[in-house]
């Protein structure tokens, strides 16, 4: 019997009621992109992007250029021309521009020695990077500025911007942080250097997210959680034991005598400024970042592992899963009664189970002064019938998913929908003369 907690038909607190089923690609859909307010792009193993329109669901441009899986995508605007594009890079060790106003392929690059799998747009520099087996930097034209030497056969994974011209490159289970040199009196030319390397992590680090400008974290593997210091890149924090963490939750922990990688595995991370969220292995875990540990979890918050997690602007949670499913979940304090008896275990599971007088009072005050959150299930979203692979939030437009089932799929706002369809209606009526009110 599964161990994962289920919602009944009645969820209140979930408003995607209404669905729309994008219909185009054949192959699984790895990757969703925001263009603006109103327009994504989704791409995947068929090698095809697609334009769409979020509020409508209608299919904009269907962009054809690469003949094999796409590896990396991100959207950017152009500086002097004011447009929205799109970088796709495919496993056909191409790069292609698109134009998002007319859907046409502006630029290619086809000089790669390997696939290249992430993709970065510098804004302020007016630069992106491309990560594979090289560190390239180019310009908006698609000209190439400089690069490193051959990293490794894994190549880059991730990217990230850090401040004063610093990026973090994943490579493997090693960080490698590099310094963009622009053109100045002295030099006409760009450069790239590496200026360190950090080798805290024990095995491949899979997720690589920006706190904000003077924070970083990576997870790895084998379920390491690293906090870095974005300036001076030292580690700040660290969490390296998810499954036995000691924070106190409703479920309970499965008896098993080793954890299996996938099971501890920091599949995604993503952050505000106060929490970091950590999808590991089938679980979901918050980690503050001031109090430096983990503050609530559900360790077994879908039947199968957890590869893409986002907070929303409010207190809730979105999972996505290999089993399917798409979760909301809302991080809530529990209210403890002064007078409420303290359970024999609640202790122990802090760590906080010793005999001596001293450590009951410590206790006490832990209990007094630390709030304890858990996290609710309040929506369950089953549209998929394959591993759903990352969503993307648009606000009162609602949710994307993209799936292994080749599907694209559109959740929306219920009530909202409802609103809108009687307003049209009313105002045909009105335009028609049909609508009489009577006093």
């Amino acid at each position: 019997k599964s161990s994962v907690q289920t919602i009944g038909e009645e969820q209140i607190q979930n408003p995607y009621t209404e669905l729309l089923v994008l219909k185009g690609h054949q192959d699984i859909v790895r990757f969703l992109v925001q263009i603006d307010d109103c327009r994504f792009a989704s791409a995947g193993d068929d090698g095809i992007i697609f334009l769409w329109n979020a509020e409508t669901g209608e299919k904009l441009f269907e962009l054809h250029g690469h003949t094999h899986k796409i590896t990396a995508i991100t959207s950017f605007s152009s500086s002097e021309e004011k447009k929205h594009l799109i970088l796709t890079a495919s496993a056909d060790r191409t790069v292609i521009v698109w134009d998002c106003t007319s859907g046409r392929q502006v630029q290619k690059v086809s000089c790669f020695h390997s696939t290249v799998k992430c993709l970065t747009v510098l804004q302020r520099l007016d630069v992106w990077l491309s990560g594979g087996s090289d560190l390239c930097v180019w310009n908006q034209k698609l000209d190439l500025l400089c690069k490193t030497s051959h990293l490794t056969d894994a190549g880059i994974s991730a990217l990230i911007e850090l401040p004063k011209n610093c990026v973090a490159a994943a490579v493997g289970k090693e960080l490698i942080i590099f310094r963009l040199i622009a053109p100045n009196d002295e030099s006409e030319a760009w450069n790239i250097l590496e200026v360190k390397r950090l080798v805290d992590h024990q095995d491949n680090i899979l997720s690589l997210v920006n706190v904000n400008d003077l924070t970083f974290v990576t997870g790895s593997h084998v379920g390491e959680l690293i906090v870095w210091d974005a300036l001076d890149w030292t580690k700040q924090a660290s969490e390296c034991n998810f499954w036995d963490s000691s924070v106190h939750s409703d479920a309970q922990p499965e008896i098993k005598l080793s954890q299996s990688p996938n099971e501890t595995s920091v599949q995604h991370l993503t952050s505000d400024e106060e929490c970091v969220f950590a999808a590991v292995g089938k679980g979901i875990y918050v980690y503050n970042l001031q109090m430096k540990r983990v503050i609530a979890c559900q360790r077994t918050a879908h039947d199968s592992s957890v590869l893409h997690i986002e907070k929303l602007p409010n207190r809730q949670l979105i999972s996505c899963s290999e089993d399917g499913s798409v979760r909301i979940w809302e991080l809530k304090e529990k209210q403890h009664l002064p007078a409420e008896p303290v359970p024999t275990g609640f202790f122990n599971m802090w760590g906080f189970g010793r005999a001596n007088k001293q450590a009951n009072q410590a206790s006490k005050k832990m209990q007094e002064t630390t709030p304890v959150y858990f996290l609710e299930l309040v929506g369950d979203l089953i549209g998929h019938s394959s591993a759903v692979q990352m969503f993307l939030y648009f606000g009162e437009l609602g949710l994307a998913t993209c799936s292994a089932d080749h599907l694209v799929i559109l959740w929306k706002d219920g009530e909202r929908e409802s609103r809108l369809r009687s307003l049209t209606v009313f105002q045909k009526l009105a335009q028609n003369g049909n609508l009489q009110l009577k006093v």
